[in-house]
């Protein structure tokens, strides 16, 4: 058995939500906030058999998608760091993806 832990930003969350569970799969969703961009995403935990690992995958390939989004730079805090005076694009979104092995599973 698998854990897949899968870290999307908020923009996919519905979609991707629908997604598994139209494909019969269930998913715990866990607010998280991203480090870089300091912004809202949600964090899957999906259990399923080894032999269903793809096709979450898939589900997740066709769901979450990389877009690129404007962002003003913070201003510096410490000594040494640069600042970008103007909107810079950076690419946010698709998913970053875990898959662990699970020893056990216990439903109550």
């Amino acid at each position: 058995m698998k854990l897949i832990v899968a870290v999307v930003q908020d923009k996919d969350v519905p979609k991707l939500m629908e997604e598994i569970v139209k494909a019969g799969f269930s998913a715990t969703k866990l607010a998280s906030t991203g480090g870089f961009l300091r912004e809202g995403n949600s964090t899957f935990l999906i259990g399923v058999e080894d032999d269903q690992v793809e096709r979450v995958l898939d589900v997740i390939k066709k769901t979450c998608r990389s877009r690129e989004q404007l962002v003003t730079p913070v201003t510096p805090v410490g000594p040494g760091e640069s600042y970008v005076p103007y909107p810079v694009g950076v690419v946010v979104g698709g998913a970053t993806i875990f898959i662990l092995n699970v020893d056990r599973f216990v439903k109550i």
